[in-house]
């Protein structure tokens, strides 16, 4: 049997090319503090998840049931942990981290994670966090300071800080990015890439698909 192997930025199942994080995408890049609050929700969500479903007692045939449960249990146990640290940026958060444990769910990664060992669930699903990590970081730091005027970073007590600030009577604003037309026409910018150096399918050679045996 042969599966395809996917670049996580450039291959057919990356989240350019599933979008299953579209709307993640467009939700969390508006402040880089939300994008760095999500993309470790999407870490702790994927690679926990991974692990979770390795218990050996689980069904084999009742993994595709249990899974979105783990999932949603493992993504509200961030949440908690955060209203912990931070009662205000949990709740401004609470939105887009809803929505993690669905990325997870709708990638398809633990589908693929079967006779997989312990190493390799780590890092299949770490990577695949990362890259849409990744992308909702770059996003937000093209964003906020261009929407914004500033670069935020989570804070404890007031939610947000602002630690980098741009002089209001040197940089005007440019609103219509920090709204969300303004996300999705830089998604369009980045799809427009990905079909250009990257590739949907392996019949079309697209450099991030690598083909392997699997017995």
């Amino acid at each position: 049997m042969i599966e395809y192997r996917s670049h996580p930025f450039w291959g057919i199942r990356s989240p350019l090319a599933t979008l299953c994080g579209g709307s993640l995408l467009v939700l969390a890049s508006v402040r880089f503090s939300f994008a760095l609050v999500c993309g470790i929700s999407l870490l702790w969500v994927y690679v926990l998840t991974g692990l979770a479903l390795r218990i050996p007692f689980l069904p084999a045939g009742g993994k595709g049931i249990i899974g979105p449960f783990f999932a949603s249990f493992i993504g509200g146990v961030y949440i908690l942990l955060l209203f912990f640290i931070s009662p205000v940026l949990a709740t401004d958060t609470l939105l887009f981290l809803i929505l993690c444990p669905l990325c997870c769910i709708s990638s398809g990664v633990l589908d693929r994670l079967e006779n997989s060992g312990t190493r390799e669930t780590v890092l299949r699903t770490g990577t695949e966090g990362l890259a849409l990590s990744a992308l909702i970081l770059g996003l937000a730091l093209i964003r906020e300071p261009l929407g914004y005027g500033c670069l935020s970073l989570p804070g404890i007590r007031q939610g947000l800080i602002n630690f980098i600030e741009f002089p209001q009577d040197e940089w005007l604003p440019v609103r219509i990015i920090a709204a969300s037309p303004g996300a999705l026409f830089l998604l369009g910018y980045g799809l427009a890439l990905f079909r250009r150096f990257g590739g949907f399918s392996p019949e079309q050679g697209g450099a991030g698909n690598k083909e392997e045996e699997k017995p």
